[in-house]
C-alpha cells in the first residue's frame, strides 16, 4: 500500500494505492483494501467519508466487476464518491485480482457541505461529488465507434454535466484521460484540441486494458471548481 499526502487547491489531500490480497476472489479483496484505507485514513483525521475519488481495478472483465460490486457495497449514502472502474493488468505488481486508488481531502471548514449528485436516471456510480466547493467528476465514456467519435462525444457530455453542477471549462482544473492500450495519447490530444477546453491547467493520460463496456476506448475524468 502506499500513501501520499499533498496539498492541492488549497486543501490537504491523502492518496491512498493498494493491490488486493493474493489468491483471494475480487469482491473479498476489495472490502479488505477499504478496511485498510479506512484504517489508513483515520490515522490523517479522516475516513471513508472524506473520499473524493475511488478509481477500481481489476485484472479481468470478472475482477472488475466483482470489485465495482464491492464498492458500490461500501461507499452508499453520503459516502458516495466520484468513481471510474478498469481492467488493468499491466498495473499490478502481484498476483492480485483486484485493487483501489482512493484519494480523499481535509475540507477547508468541518461544516463544509458534501453533496454526491445522482445522474437521471440514477446509475451504479455518481454524475459527480461536490465537497467544499470542489467537483469531482466521475469517468465519462461513449459507446460510439471510433475514438474520433468517443471523445468529442465525451466532451459534449461533459459539457452538460458541468452546466448541470453550474460550472464550466473555465473552471476544470484537471482531466484524467484514461485510454485502452491499443489507441494513441496524440489522436486524443488532437481531437481535444478541437473541444471547448479552454487552458484546462493539467492534463493527465493513462494507459488500460479495458473498461466498463467493450466498445470504449476512452474514459475521462474531471476535477472542477464550484462556478
Amino acid at each position: 500500500m502506499q500513501v501520499r499526502l499533498f496539498n492541492w487547491l488549497g486543501r490537504e489531500f491523502v492518496e491512498i494505492v493498494g493491490e488486493g490480497q493474493d489468491g483471494l476472489a475480487a469482491d473479498i479483496a476489495t472490502e479488505q483494501l477499504f478496511q485498510r484505507f479506512a484504517t489508513e485514513l483515520q490515522s490523517h483525521g479522516l475516513s471513508l467519508e472524506d473520499t473524493v475519488r475511488i478509481r477500481v481495478r481489476g485484472r479481468d472483465k470478472d475482477a472488475r466487476m466483482l470489485a465495482t460490486a464491492a464498492r458500490s457495497k461500501i461507499l452508499t449514502g453520503q459516502r458516495k464518491a466520484a468513481s471510474s472502474s478498469f481492467i488493468s493488468q499491466q498495473w499490478f505488481d502481484s498476483d492480485a485480482s483486484a485493487g483501489l486508488e482512493l484519494v480523499a481531502m481535509k475540507p477547508m471548514n468541518s461544516g463544509a457541505d458534501r453533496r454526491p449528485v445522482e445522474f437521471e436516471p440514477a446509475r451504479n456510480y455518481l454524475c459527480y461529488l461536490r465537497y467544499d466547493a470542489v467537483l469531482f467528476f466521475s469517468g465519462f465514456t461513449s459507446d460510439a465507434a471510433t475514438l474520433a467519435e468517443q471523445v468529442p462525444d465525451v466532451i459534449r457530455a461533459l459539457s452538460n454535466a458541468f452546466a448541470v453542477a453550474g460550472t464550466g471549462w473555465s473552471k476544470v482544473v484537471k482531466l484524467s484521460v484514461f485510454l485502452q492500450r491499443s489507441q494513441k495519447v496524440d489522436t486524443v490530444m488532437d481531437l481535444l484540441a478541437k473541444g471547448p477546453r479552454p487552458n484546462v491547467p493539467e492534463v493527465e493520460f493513462i494507459y488500460v486494458d479495458g473498461f466498463a463496456g467493450e466498445k470504449y476506448l476512452v474514459e475521462i475524468e474531471a476535477t472542477a471548481l464550484s462556478g
